[in-house]
């Protein structure tokens, strides 16, 4: 897993405007703005492009994950089956699962709000779906 170019205590959630390094918080941010080396600009062919400052790369799951993490990376296609299932779309139309999922998305300590959230049966109900996309067994397949 990437770690704050800053403190390398946390993960990165921000990233720099001019030299584009990840940082995790306002205080590793004032301390590396003093030590910025902003990255040269590239030019842009469109005029409509021309306005943004700096080039901002899309995060990867490689930024993300370590090595051994990225074993455990979900393929696209199996991704694309979780994000087309009408199953799952069902589920995420309830409100209460909707704030459930920005607790568990906004929490500091994801440790103790998963095992919050697995208390919820609807949030057990949403991840037993999710692995019977993710990972199906033979009689699902069929």
């Amino acid at each position: 897993m990437q770690l704050c170019s800053v403190c390398s205590d946390n993960v990165p959630k921000y990233r720099c405007p001019a030299c584009l390094i990840r940082y995790c918080s306002l205080n590793c941010f004032k301390t590396h703005k003093d030590s910025c080396e902003p990255v040269p600009k590239k030019e842009s062919t469109s005029d409509q492009n021309s306005s943004h400052a700096a080039v901002r790369e899309p995060w990867t799951p490689e930024d993300l994950l370590d090595e051994d993490d990225q074993g455990d990376m979900v393929p696209a296609d199996i991704l694309k089956k979780l994000g087309d299932s009408e199953d799952l779309k069902g589920l995420l139309r309830n409100p209460h699962l909707r704030r459930l999922l920005v607790a568990v998305d906004t929490a500091e300590n994801k440790v103790d709000i998963m095992k919050t959230a697995m208390q919820e049966p609807l949030f057990v109900e949403l991840a037993d779906r999710c692995l019977k996309i993710v990972e199906p067994t033979d009689t699902e397949e069929d």
